[in-house]
C-alpha cells in the first residue's frame, strides 16, 4: 500500500512538475508575439514587409524579392534607406569560382524566420546557412557554407563606389536615387580573405576564403565611411551574432513592454504586438555621433543633443501614429516636431515637409499635416519644442506654398482661388486643364483638398492662438470653415464646384473623377470624404439636419453596394479596398470614421464596428492586413482600437471609446505614470458597454479627455453581449468639436 502511495505521490509531482514547465514554455515576452508576416501578401496594394531593425532605428533591412510567394531573393541587404526603398548596399555569398561572381547573385532560399531583432535563411541550392542580426547603425552576418570549394562574398553597390581599407575590409557610398544624398558603407570580416578580387568596373568587391564559416560586420552612415567605421565600433565590438540578436531582443522587449495586453485570444495579441512593432519602422534617428546629415541643404549639422529624426509620411501618420507617441514616447515625439522645424529651415523656401526623407521632401498626397502633429502635441502638454518656429514653417507651407496634390510649389492660380473664393474649383469630365502646376497623373483633387485644408487650417489658428497672433487666429479659424463652401445640402455630400460656383453635373458619388477620382477627391470616393472634417463632427451633424440623419448616413455608408463588379471597381479605385459598403478600411482617410456614431448617440454602433472591423481585416495570416501598411499609419489605428480608445481629432486633447479587444490593457505612459483599462465581463460575444467607470466615477460618456488619463487613470468598462443604448447616448456628453471651442 505504501508502494502505491508513494508511487502515486511520485506520479501526481511529476504531473505538477510537467505542467508547471509547459505553462514556462507558454510564456511569451511581448516581441515573441510579433509576427513580421503579417500583410506580406497583399489584398490588392502595397505589402508589408518583414523588416528587421531596432526601433526607430537607422538601419533597416528585409529579404528582397518581387513579393512573399517567389522562391527567390537578390542577395543579402545591407540597409534600406527608405520606407519600402529597396536596399543600399548588397552582400552575395557564393562557393565556385571567380568566373561564376556576379555582383548581386539571385538566391532560391528555404527556412527562413524573421524576428524584429533577427533574420535567418537557407540559401538551399547554394548550401549557405545566413544568420543576421541589427544594431542602430550596424549589423552582422554569420555565413556557414555546405559546398567544399572556394568561398567567396561579394560586397556590390549599385550607384556609387567601394574601395579596399585593408584586408577583410572595405567602405563605399551609394547614391540614393538621383542625388546628393549618399549613404556610406565600412565592412570588416573576422576571417582574412586569402584574395580580393574586383568585380563589374570598381561597383563591387569580392573577398575569397579558405573557411566554410564566415562572420562579417558593418556600419552605415549618412555622413562619411569614416563615421560609418565608427557606428560599429561604437555599437557591435563582438562577431557572434547570437549576442547582438540578444541584445535586440532585450531593446524590442522593453520598448514593447510599454503597453500590457492581457487576454485569451493569442492571434490578438499577435496583431496588436506585430501592429506595435510597426509603428517604431518610422521615423529613424539620424544623429551619429551628435551629427547628422540634411538633405534640405546638403549640410551636416550639430544635433545640439536633439536626436534628428526623418522619414515620415505624415498624411498618415499624424492620424494615429503620432498620437501614441505622444502618449508613451513624448520626448521622442519632441525631438521628431523640432526635426520638421529643422529640415524647413534648412530649406531655402522654409516650409514644413509633407514627406520628409532621407533625401529630402519628396511632397506627396494632399495637405500639410505637420501643423497638425504640431498642435496635437502642444495641446497635450509637450512643450519642448520651439512652438513658433514650427508655426512660422507651418504657415509657410500652408499660406505661400501651392496646396495642389504632389508638386512643390509657389501659390499657383488655383491656390489664388482658394484663398479668395474658399474653395478649389473642379473641372467637368470633357473639360481640358488650364492650370500648369496641376500634377499630370494626380489632378486636382479638389474636394479633398478643400476639406484638408479645412482641418489644417484649424490647426494652424489654434497655434496663433496660442502665440497671441489674433488676426493670424481670426483668419485661419474662418478659413477652418471653407468644408461649408462645397457642401451640396440637397444630397448631403460634398460635391465639387466649377470657377463659377456651379455644381458638376452629372455625378456619381461613387465613380465620378476618373482614375483613383483624382479630379475630385483622392484614394478614395465621395462616401470616404463625407465624413472628412474631423475637427468639426458637430457642425458636420448640423448640415446634416440632425443625429438622426447623420445616423443614417453613416448607416448608408457602411450598406451601399459598389455598384459594380469588383474587377471595374477596383480597377478605377485601387486604393479604396477593404470594403464594407462603400467605407474602405484599407486607407488612412477612414480609420476615424467608425467613432462617429459616439458624436450623435449612438455609441453601441461604434462598438459593434469597430470590433467587426478589427476581426475581418486584421489577422495573424499573410493577408491580415486589407491595404496599404505605410509604417505606421494604419496599424497605429489597431493598438489604439485595440486598447478601446482613438484620437478621432489630433489637435483635440481628446480621445474616443470604442470597444477593447483585452481584458486588460496597460500603458506606461511617457511621464512615469500608468493609463489602464480593464474589461469586465472580458468575452469574444461580449463587445458592448453596459457600463463604466474613470477613476472610480460614473463615466456616462463615449470619450475622455487627455487630462483625465495623463497623470494616471483606470477605466473599468463593463461589457456584454448586447448593447446598452442608454450608456453614453446622452447628446449632451458626446465628443467636442471646434464649435465647442472657439
Amino acid at each position: 500500500m505504501k508502494t502505491k502511495l508513494k508511487s502515486l505521490f511520485l506520479l501526481c509531482a511529476f504531473l505538477a512538475l510537467y505542467s508547471c514547465n509547459e505553462n514556462q514554455k507558454e510564456v511569451k515576452s511581448p516581441v515573441d508575439y510579433v509576427n513580421p508576416y503579417i500583410g506580406n501578401i497583399s489584398h490588392l496594394l502595397v505589402p508589408t514587409y518583414p523588416t528587421v531593425h531596432l526601433p526607430n532605428s537607422m538601419l533597416r533591412v528585409y529579404p528582397e524579392r518581387a513579393d512573399y510567394t517567389t522562391d527567390q531573393i537578390s542577395g543579402l541587404p545591407v540597409i534600406v534607406t527608405s520606407h519600402r526603398g529597396s536596399s543600399a548596399f548588397n552582400i552575395s555569398p557564393l562557393t565556385g569560382t571567380e568566373a561564376e561572381l556576379t555582383p548581386i547573385r539571385k538566391y532560391a532560399y528555404d527556412l527562413e524566420k524573421i524576428k524584429p531583432y533577427h533574420y535567418s535563411v537557407y540559401l538551399s541550392d547554394d548550401r549557405i546557412a545566413v544568420d543576421y542580426a541589427p544594431s542602430h547603425q550596424s549589423g552582422i552576418y554569420r555565413l556557414a557554407f555546405e559546398k567544399k570549394g572556394d568561398n567567396f562574398i561579394v560586397i556590390n553597390t549599385r550607384n556609387g563606389e567601394i574601395s579596399l581599407q585593408g584586408d577583410g575590409m572595405l567602405s563605399g557610398y551609394q547614391v540614393i536615387n538621383e542625388g546628393p544624398t549618399k549613404v556610406y558603407l565600412y565592412l570588416e570580416t573576422e576571417q582574412t580573405p586569402v584574395s580580393t578580387s574586383t568585380v563589374k568596373e570598381g561597383s563591387a568587391i569580392a573577398f575569397k576564403f579558405k573557411e566554410s564559416n564566415i562572420n562579417l560586420r558593418y556600419g552605415v552612415s549618412f555622413i562619411s565611411s569614416e563615421q560609418a567605421k565608427k557606428n560599429l565600433q561604437r555599437e557591435i565590438n563582438t562577431y557572434n551574432v547570437d549576442q547582438v540578436a540578444q541584445v535586440g531582443r532585450d531593446i524590442w522587449n522593453e520598448t514593447l513592454g510599454k503597453i500590457k495586453v492581457e487576454g485569451d485570444d493569442e492571434d490578438a495579441k499577435a496583431v496588436f504586438y506585430t501592429s506595435l512593432y510597426r509603428t517604431y519602422e518610422r521615423m529613424i534617428n539620424l544623429s551619429e555621433d551628435g551629427h547628422y546629415y540634411s538633405a534640405g541643404d546638403g549640410q551636416i549639422h550639430n544635433d545640439g543633443g536633439i536626436p534628428f529624426y526623418n522619414d515620415d509620411w505624415i498624411w498618415d501618420t499624424y492620424r494615429a501614429t503620432h498620437p501614441l507617441r505622444i502618449l508613451i514616447e513624448p520626448e521622442m515625439e519632441e525631438a521628431m516636431i523640432t526635426s520638421y522645424t529643422r529640415m524647413a529651415q534648412e530649406t531655402k523656401e522654409g516650409w514644413m515637409p509633407t514627406f520628409p526623407e532621407v533625401t529630402g521632401d519628396s511632397h506627396r498626397m494632399n495637405g500639410n499635416h505637420a501643423v497638425a502633429m504640431v498642435w496635437d502635441a502642444y495641446c497635450k502638454g509637450l512643450k519642448g519644442f520651439d512652438l513658433e518656429a514650427a508655426y512660422n514653417a507651418c504657415r509657410g507651407a500652408i499660406r505661400d506654398k501651392s496646396l495642389l496634390p504632389w508638386v512643390k510649389v509657389p501659390n499657383s492660380e488655383l491656390d489664388d482661388f482658394y484663398w479668395e473664393k474658399g474653395y478649389y474649383p473642379a473641372l467637368y469630365p470633357d473639360e481640358k486643364e488650364y492650370c500648369s502646376a496641376v500634377h499630370s497623373f494626380e489632378k486636382r483633387q479638389a474636394i479633398s483638398l478643400t476639406l484638408g485644408n479645412s482641418y489644417d487650417n484649424w490647426c494652424l489658428a489654434e497655434i496663433a492662438k496660442a502665440l497671441g497672433k489674433t488676426d493670424d487666429y481670426n483668419y485661419f479659424l474662418n478659413a477652418s470653415y471653407n468644408y461649408r463652401n462645397v457642401y451640396n445640402a440637397e444630397t448631403q455630400f460634398f460635391h465639387p464646384k466649377d470657377k463659377n460656383g456651379k455644381f458638376i453635373e452629372p455625378f456619381d458619388y461613387r465613380y465620378s473623377g476618373g482614375q483613383g477620382t483624382r479630379e475630385y477627391y483622392g484614394e478614395n470616393n465621395a462616401w470616404i470624404y463625407r465624413w472628412d472634417v474631423q475637427h468639426n463632427i458637430a457642425d458636420l451633424i448640423n448640415m446634416m439636419n440632425g443625429p438622426e440623419k447623420f445616423i443614417s448616413n453613416l448607416n448608408d455608408m457602411f450598406r451601399t453596394p459598389l455598384g459594380k463588379g469588383k474587377y471595374s471597381f477596383y480597377a478605377q479605385i485601387p486604393d479604396h479596398t477593404g470594403n464594407v459598403g462603400q467605407f474602405s478600411m484599407a486607407n488612412e482617410p477612414s480609420l476615424h470614421i467608425p467613432y462617429l456614431y459616439n458624436y450623435a448617440g449612438q455609441p453601441w454602433k461604434t462598438q459593434q464596428r469597430i470590433t467587426m472591423l478589427l476581426k475581418q481585416w486584421f489577422r495573424n495570416d499573410l493577408m491580415g492586413l486589407p491595404g496599404d501598411e505605410d509604417g505606421g499609419g494604419m496599424t497605429a489605428f489597431v493598438v489604439f482600437s485595440s486598447m478601446g480608445f482613438y484620437p478621432v481629432t489630433p489637435g483635440f486633447p481628446a480621445y474616443n471609446i470604442g470597444s477593447p479587444q483585452f481584458k486588460e490593457s496597460t500603458m506606461k505612459l511617457g511621464n512615469g505614470n500608468t493609463f489602464r483599462i480593464i474589461a469586465e465581463n472580458y468575452g469574444e460575444d461580449n463587445k458592448y458597454i453596459q457600463s463604466a467607470t474613470l477613476n472610480g466615477q460614473e463615466w456616462n460618456k463615449p470619450w475622455f479627455a487627455h487630462s483625465d488619463i495623463i497623470n494616471g487613470a483606470t477605466l473599468v468598462l463593463v461589457m456584454g453581449d448586447k448593447p446598452n443604448y442608454q450608456w453614453g447616448a446622452a447628446l449632451k456628453d458626446v465628443p467636442p468639436s471646434i464649435d465647442a471651442l472657439n
